[in-house]
């Protein structure tokens, strides 16, 4: 085990005095030496059973990742791949697959078909039709419609200009021009008359008095401000600026001390019960290696390996001899009675529709077998198996 320190590193900030504050105006000194050692024993007493605790849950949790995690993960991906995926492979490869090839053959014929035939053999000589039909008649017919009323058109439109102009002349002369001086003279010299006797001087003085209020509310908020703006300065400002001075920067220079000893302490100490709890769990294993394994281990291989085989050598293997000399002697029984039963039946058959010719005999397809128990014989086919 690698040897801890549980003093702080050297390396220190090169701002900072042996004796005082440094050049961050951070205190040390004493304080940090008061403070340094019992958060660093008291972190270290109470971080160690946690360190423990955690490093117990990780091995824990790493064993139950290899035995239990990984093979229920195999299960349920195989499961899910059973349920969720091979259905809708095997619908897509043998369902909708080849429901898709006939729809595509079936609309093939249906529609494809049919509409290349009909526009082949129907459409197109239609559509031939309708453009010799629109370029050697409809065309000259519509170009001599428009020439004729473009014709029309013009003479329209030259009449309609005449009448125009005088409609304009007459409207200008006797609407505009009356209507004209009745507004020059009834409306817009009384409104100028108006606009500058009468208003333009009520206009200039309503907006002076607007100057003047406005001026006298500037410096009415003015003084406002500045009363508030002093009143807040003396009650607000100069008491916080005070207290932040002298209250919360010396405090959170001293929180930020500890608070660096403390982060610092943890530190140290989380290394130092790693060191711990490793070796607690190496003295561990090796004691239920010692105390469990080399014990068991010994066992089976003084006791439990020889008794194995001597009971495998005396026990297992005559006991599956015997079994497997049953096994034979049963299926050579079966054999027999299977083929007495074969042979009864043959007797049973040739008694009742006699004997068949040698060139009418049905081939056979299984292998020649002795002759069974006849009427003139004494011999059976366990008698052949026995002398074979």
């Amino acid at each position: 085990m690698d040897h801890v320190e549980l003093e702080k590193r050297p390396s220190e900030p090169s701002g900072r005095e042996p004796g005082g504050a440094g050049a961050s105006g951070e205190p040390g000194g004493c304080l940090v030496v008061a403070i340094r050692m019992p958060v660093r024993i008291v972190a270290l007493v109470l971080v160690v059973p946690v360190r423990m605790a955690w490093d117990a849950l990780a091995a824990a949790g790493r064993f139950l990742h290899r035995t239990v995690g990984r093979p229920v993960g195999r299960a349920l991906a195989w499961l899910a791949r059973a349920v969720c995926v091979w259905p809708f492979v095997a619908l897509w490869r043998w369902v909708l697959v080849p429901a898709g090839r006939g729809l595509a053959w079936l609309a093939r014929v249906l529609v494809v078909v049919p509409a290349g035939w009909a526009h082949r053999y129907l459409l197109a000589p239609l559509g031939r039709g309708l453009v010799w039909l629109y370029a050697r008649m409809l065309t000259p017919v519509g170009q001599g419609a428009w020439w004729l009323l473009r014709g029309i058109g013009a003479v329209l439109a030259a009449v309609g200009a005449g009448l125009w102009t005088g409609a304009v002349w007459l409207g200008r002369y006797l609407v505009v021009v009356p209507v004209r001086w009745l507004v020059r003279n009834l409306v817009v010299v009384p409104a100028v008359s108006l606009y500058a006797r009468v208003l333009t001087p009520a206009g200039r003085a309503l907006a002076r008095c607007v100057r003047g209020v406005v001026r006298l509310l500037g410096v009415v908020v003015a003084g406002v401000v500045a009363a508030l703006v002093w009143a807040g300065r003396v009650l607000l400002v100069v008491p916080a600026v005070a207290a932040w001075r002298w209250v919360f920067v010396p405090v959170g220079r001293v929180l930020v001390v500890v608070g660096r000893e403390v982060g610092e302490a943890l530190g140290h100490a989380w290394r130092v019960a790693g060191y711990v709890s490793v070796a607690v769990g190496r003295f561990l294993a090796a004691l239920f290696r010692w105390v469990v394994v080399e014990p068991v281990r010994r066992v089976y291989r003084g006791v439990l390996t020889p008794v194995g085989h001597v009971v495998r050598d005396a026990v297992l293997r005559p006991v599956a001899e015997a079994v497997r000399g049953a096994g034979r002697t049963a299926r050579q029984a079966v054999a027999a009675a299977r083929e007495t039963v074969r042979q009864a039946r043959a007797d049973v058959r040739r008694a009742l529709f006699g004997e068949h010719p040698q060139g009418d005999a049905p081939a056979s397809r299984e292998p020649r077998r002795p002759a069974g128990r006849t009427l003139d014989g004494s011999t059976t086919a366990l008698t052949h198996l026995t002398k074979d």
